[in-house]
Parts: C-alpha cells; structure tokens; sequence
C-alpha cells in the first residue's frame, strides 16, 4: 500500500498545492476525529480511514473521474483557527490559544498542522433563576426544578449546586427549556432574549455562577380556533357545511370553535373536533398546541396546507390576551391502487408481483383499510437442494436437480387513528402523545427448504401507542395464527433414508410439521431516532416480551374437553384434516442499532441481537415458525436463509430447523465515494456478520440409546462462542432519496465446517434497503 501511495502522488501535476496532511497537537481534551470534522481544511478522502490512501483522488488523476485534488487555501485555514478557538470556548477552554504550521514536505504536497494550547477549563459552580411568576396550582414549582439540566443539590428555594464543566450548549438548552416550561402555562410571548444566562466569576477564576434572568410577560389564553377542510384536487374557497362550538367555561367570554369543510372531503366533524387537545378560551399551552398539530398529521387522510397562530401564518398578534388558531387541511384521494413488481434472493434468484388496494376514509372518520395480494416465483439451484438431498451408497448427495419454489399472500388490514378499548383510558395519560388500533388478517401458502407451507392463517390485533417522536409502544393484544405444514420432499427423503419410515427419531422431526394453533400477547417498546433509509445517523433499539399458547390451553382446558388436557384442538373452520397442536412459551428478544458519522463520507454502523424462546408447562418444544433463524442478505451474509446453524450441526445433518436462543452481532463502514451519480450517492462498504442460533435445554431429542441427537447444536456457555459463524466482504450501496440498493460479496471468515479462514469460496447478496 504504501508503494502505491508514493507511485500515485509522483504521478500528482506540479500545478497544485494539494493538501495531503492535517494534524492536530496540544489537544488532550478534544479528540483528533472531532476536529477534523470541525475545520474545513482536509485532505482527499480515505478508504476506511487509512492515512493518505485517497483512492477517489488518484482515479480522478488517472481518468478524470472521483475526487479534485484538495487545494491549499489559507483563508480556509485562518478561518479554521476561528472554528478551533470557538469550539473550545463554548466548552469553557477560555484562555485557548491556536496556531498553525504549513509545511511543504515535497513539491506541491503539504502539510497543517493546528497546535493548539488548551489552557484549563472552567467549570459551573450554581444555578440561580430569577424573575419567574408566582408558583402556584397553575404554574407549578416542583416540575419546573425536576427537568432542570442542573438539577442536583438546592442551596436556597431557587439555587442548584451544579459542579460540572461549562458548556455553552448545556446553558442554551436549558435556556430552551425554560421558554417551553413558561409557552405550555401561557407565557405565549416568551422569545430567546426573554431568558438571559448571566455569568459571574468566582474567587477561583476558573469557575462561574450562572444565573438565569427571565422576563415571562404576559399571560395568554388561546381565542376562537378555526379549522378548514379542503377536499383532494384544486383548492377552492367554497365550502358545503359548517360548525360553531361554543365554549364559555375557561373564561368569562365566549369562545367559538369553527369548523368548515367541503363534501369531496368526507369527514366527519366530530373526528376534526377530536384532534384538538385544547379548547377555545383555556390557558395557552405550545404542547397542547402542537399535539393537536401532530393529532391531524398522523390522522392519515389529510395533510395541512398551512397551520399558525395567525391568519396569514406569521407571528401572532401579543398585544391581545387571545391567541386565535387556524388549521387549512386538505384530503388526500380517498381510493389508490398500486402495483408492483420486485426481485427477491433467498434460496436463490426469484421475481413477483403484487397489488395493493388502499381506502384512506372508510366510514369518513380516518379508518384505513388495505387490501393486497402478491406472488412470486424463485428459482432453487439443485446445489442449494442437493444440502438435504439424501445420500446415496457412496455417502454423496443426490438431487433431482434445480426447483421452482413459489407463494402467493392475501392479507387485509384496517386501522383506526385512535386507541380503541380496552385501552383508550392511555389516551388520558400524558406520556401518550397518539395511537392507532390496527386489526390485520392474512393467508399465505408457500414453499421453503425443509418444509412446505400448505397454509398458514394469521390474525392479529395491535395497539400502537405514540409517547414522543422517537418513542413507541406496541401492544400485540391478540395474534393467533394457524399454520399446517408438511416437510419438503426433498428434506422427508432425507430423513427416512437417514432413520427410517417409521423410527423413533422420524416420529419425533415429524412433530414439528404437525398442523399448529398459536396464539401471543406481545408488548414492544421501540426507539428509534434515526432515519429509516438512510440510516447514517443516530440510532434504533427494540425490545419484545410475548407469551404465548395460552388461548388455546384455555380452550383445552375449560372448552373443548373440560378437565382434560389433550394437547390438541379441532381445526377451525376446516382449515385442516388434522387436530392442531398448540405450545405455551415465553420469548424474549433485544435488537440495537447505532449509526455513527466517522466523516462527512463515512458512517459506521453495528448491530447487537438476542433472543431467547422458552417453553412453560407442559411444552417442551417451540412451534417451528415461532423459532429464531439465521443467515440470509439481511442478516448473517455468506449463508443461505435457516442454513446456518443450529450450533455446529451442518445444513446436511440438520433435523430439526432452527432454534430458541439466537446472537449475532453485525458492523459495516459504508463511504460515499461518488455524489450524485444517476441521482443516487454511491457507497462501498466493509460488513463483518457474525452469530448463530442453538437449541435451548429443554429441547431434548434422544434416540433409542439414550444419545442426545441435538448437543451439538445445544447452548453451552463454556463452548458457544466456538460456534459463532463469521462472514465479512465488501459491497456497494445505490442510495437514492427514497430507496438504497445493495449488492454485497462476502466470504466466510469462520465456517464451522471448515475452520478459521479455510473457505476461499465467496457468497453473493442482494438487497433493498441497508441490512441493518
């Protein structure tokens, strides 16, 4: 590499004065990466953060496309001093001082170098407020301390002891919060110069006592509000009906609700009356104002043409007590329909189609209802079917060759823009900002590897619960699902070849394909920052508690044959021949994500997963489409979908797919390399995948010796990390605004068949959306 380097830069033109090194000296308390994204003079980019390798810049050399040279500009550098000194005083480095140092260490290649003299830093000792009105019932004491940045031990009624290090932008968010804390009891008129940080110096002279001096103004009621309803298409101004509310008990005046819509927008006005979380005439208040904002723009149907506390939108009128509220909406289309065509990889390369049906308005109250149906059709290689081919005399695998493996789906969903019963006393509770009830049914039949879906039969009735704008609830109140399954005619030959038509252990696989009857109660807890395409910044993290098979022990119990326990139902409905069988089982399941900006160009991106799923009572095993599974482009690259694992069984010898404890960890670098090309950025990147799943210890399968057929794919905490499976390659990434493309090559780094580094063989992915 570093022959390359110096092959490439004799190749530079003399022409330029090109940036090839930026250093930093004297800063202990800021790190180099936090400076170098600070100051604008920089060097070509890197691949992967190695120093002076800018492979963009040598190709823009070799053929004029990638990256112009970085050229030497001192104004930039002058200016950067300023960021340097600016940054460091807002973290309360005072008495920082910065220079710099240009070198040309070969003909137009050259060197800056920041040295920076830090000085000490100073820090906050209290926190005083001052100026705010009377606490009382309407303007309460103990919140506005608790959210206090600064909270911590009061020296007098208004003082904190703070003892931390200056920050300026501790001070302005606190600053913030005051203004907020004063608009949501009525102080509508609070702007930035209402709320002063002054500081004063201490004996030490390294320390400071702030005192926030607050200005509150006066007190706000909210006036008449008027609300617009325009239907889809061209606005026009004539509207087919119309409503007046009357509201007199915040005020000794009378305050009205208007409400005006046209008939194309078929809406009810009771729904646009729910939306407001205020009423006409009561206290001012921003976060009742700006939940009602948020209440109509997760409605679904509509959107805003303009929202203000004024007529035209622009600042409201202070020099009257009355703040009036105006919302303009518009409908969308009631009716859509969209089709779609996709490609997907999983055994190996297939296509469907699929179409969509939406009603955004059903009974003219938001109620959303979806209907859609899809297919597709997915060539399997006879490489991919010969891995649980049986075996012939010679102990090598046979096939009938390539197969075709098709599904088609038919679900429908309605939803509703509000929590229905039995939870709807959670709309009261301030930490629910919204919610939606969604009731979903679904039917599929598909085929898989190791077994045949012939129907599988799904409802499901959630409760999602809105607390911030990162932070959700998701209450699975009642999922059941029916599923009849018989294994693949492949993987059935394979087993009686390899035990016998009617042996123990053949009985035992076949279990697993009985028909089923599960049902769950989940409750999720989700938060999530980050953009769901893009993902290059911030972060999501999931948490899932569900219990499930209780439902149908009930109806064995007490129901179907009350006092007995048989273990089976009837099939509902005649979806099956057969009785169903039914597990109890708890599971658990934590997933993080972190996106971390290296640079401008670069992010660094992992992912943390576990899981565990445990039978309760009687069961002893956990239904096959509720297990964990690994491998596949969005998860374990380098191995085929439930080819990887259970523990270090290989894909020929397993018998019962997939397992009860899962962990895996993924990262990637993804930098962009070339902007704006057919309007997509065009990313590489470096993923390293590494996980497995096992069986858990209550899932006992012993043949006729009393031998355990499954420890080598069982859960040992002295022995597990010795059969995590490890994939790592590179990929590129299309990223446009709305979709990212990806196409990944990966090797496997530990395959628990060959070893450490023993497979030279590489294993191509594709992808719509980042893996994580």
């Amino acid at each position: 590499m570093a022959s390359y380097g110096q092959s490439a830069e004799d190749a530079e033109s003399d022409e330029y004065e090109v940036v090839r090194k930026v250093r930093f000296s004297g800063n202990s308390e800021i790190s180099n990466r936090v400076l170098t994204t600070l100051v604008r003079s920089r060097t070509n980019r890197t691949f992967l953060g190695i120093p002076r390798f800018t492979p963009w810049y040598f190709i823009w050399r070799a053929v004029g496309v990638g990256e112009s040279p970085s050229i030497l500009d001192r104004d930039i550098i002058a200016s950067d001093i300023d960021r340097i000194i600016l940054y460091y005083e807002n973290l309360g480095f005072f008495e920082v001082s910065v220079d710099t140092s240009v070198i040309e260490y070969r003909n137009n290649r050259f060197e800056i170098s920041f040295i920076i003299e830090e000085g000490p830093r100073s820090t906050i000792e209290t926190v005083s407020y001052t100026g705010l009105p009377v606490f009382d019932e309407d303007f309460p004491k103990e919140p506005f301390f608790r959210q206090s940045l600064f909270r911590g031990s009061m020296v007098n009624d208004s003082t904190f002891s703070a003892g931390r290090p200056y920050r300026l932008q501790e001070l302005r968010e606190e600053q913030t919060r005051i203004i907020n804390y004063l608009k949501d009891y009525g102080y509508a008129a609070v702007q930035r110069d209402s709320v002063r940080a002054l500081l004063k110096q201490s004996e030490n002279p390294n320390e400071y006592d702030v005192l926030f001096q607050i200005r509150h103004g006066e007190l706000y009621h909210f006036g008449d509000v008027y609300v617009s309803l325009f239907g889809p298409g061209e606005l026009s101004e004539t509207f087919d009906d119309s409503l007046r509310v009357k509201y007199s008990e915040h005020h000794e005046n009378s305050y009205s609700l208007f409400i005006e819509k046209q008939a194309e927008a078929q809406t009810d006005f009771a729904l646009l009356q729910e939306q407001l979380h205020f009423q006409p005439g009561s206290l001012f208040s921003q976060s009742a104002y700006l939940r009602s904002v948020n209440s109509f723009q997760t409605l679904g149907n509509m959107v805003f043409n303009r929202f203000g506390l004024s007529e035209t939108g622009s600042i409201p009128d202070f020099s009257q007590s009355e703040i009036p509220v105006y919302f303009s909406l518009q409908t969308l289309p009631k009716h859509s329909l969209r089709a779609e065509v996709f490609g997907m990889r999983r055994y190996g390369f297939g296509t469907g189609i699929g179409a969509n049906y939406n009603n955004n308005n059903v009974f003219r109250n938001a109620e959303n209802f979806t209907l859609g149906i899809n297919t597709n059709l997915e060539y399997v290689p006879s490489r991919n079917l010969s891995e649980i081919s049986p075996r012939d005399d010679l102990g090598r695998r046979t096939s009938s060759g390539a197969a075709i493996f098709q599904s088609y789906e038919i679900r429908a969903e309605y939803s509703l823009p509000r929590i229905m019963a039995p939870f709807r006393f959670l709309t009261e509770s301030d930490r629910v900002e919204g919610g939606r009830t969604r009731y979903s049914l679904s039917y599929n039949q598909s085929n898989q590897l190791y077994f045949d879906i012939n129907t599988d039969i799904r409802f499901n009735l959630r409760y999602e619960l809105r607390h911030t704008d990162r932070l959700f609830s998701f209450i699975d109140l009642l999922e059941l699902d029916v599923i009849d399954t018989n294994p693949s005619s492949q993987f059935r030959e394979n087993l009686i070849n390899e035990f016998g038509e009617g042996s123990f252990e053949f009985l035992r696989i076949e279990q697993d394909f009985k028909p089923q009857f599960s049902s769950s109660v989940r409750y999720t807890f989700r938060s999530s920052n980050t953009n769901i395409i893009k993902r290059d910044n911030g972060h999501f993290s999931e948490v899932s508690l569900a219990f499930a098979g209780n439902l149908p022990y009930l109806l064995d119990r007490f129901v179907v044959t009350p006092g007995t326990l048989e273990g089976t139902l009837p099939p509902p409905f005649g979806v099956s021949s057969n009785s169903l069988a039914y597990s109890r089982f708890l599971k658990l399941s934590a997933d993080y994500r972190r996106y971390v900006p290296v640079s401008a160009n670069t992010v660094f991106a992992f992912r943390v997963f576990g899981g565990i799923a445990q039978p309760v009572g009687s069961s002893e095993i956990i239904p096959l489409n509720r297990r964990f599974f690994a491998g596949g482009s969005n998860d374990i690259r380098g191995w085929n979908p439930f080819r990887l694992g259970p523990g270090s069984i290989s894909p020929e010898e397993v018998s019962i797919p997939g397992g009860e404890i899962k962990l895996a960890v993924f990262k990637e670098f993804r930098q962009i390399f070339l902007r704006n090309v057919f309007n997509a950025n065009w990313q590489i990147a470096w993923h390293t995948d590494a996980g497995n799943v096992w069986y858990g210890p209550r899932n006992v399968f012993r043949d006729e010796d009393n031998i355990d057929l499954l420890r080598d794919g069982k859960f040992f905490l002295d022995s597990f990390y010795e059969q995590i499976a490890v994939g790592s390659g590179i990929g590129l990434r299309f990223d446009w605004d709305f979709l990212v493309v990806r196409f990944d090559l990966t090797y496997r780094i530990h395959d628990l068949e060959m070893g450490w580094f023993r497979n030279r063989l590489s294993y191509f992915s594709f992808g719509i959306g980042h893996s994580f």
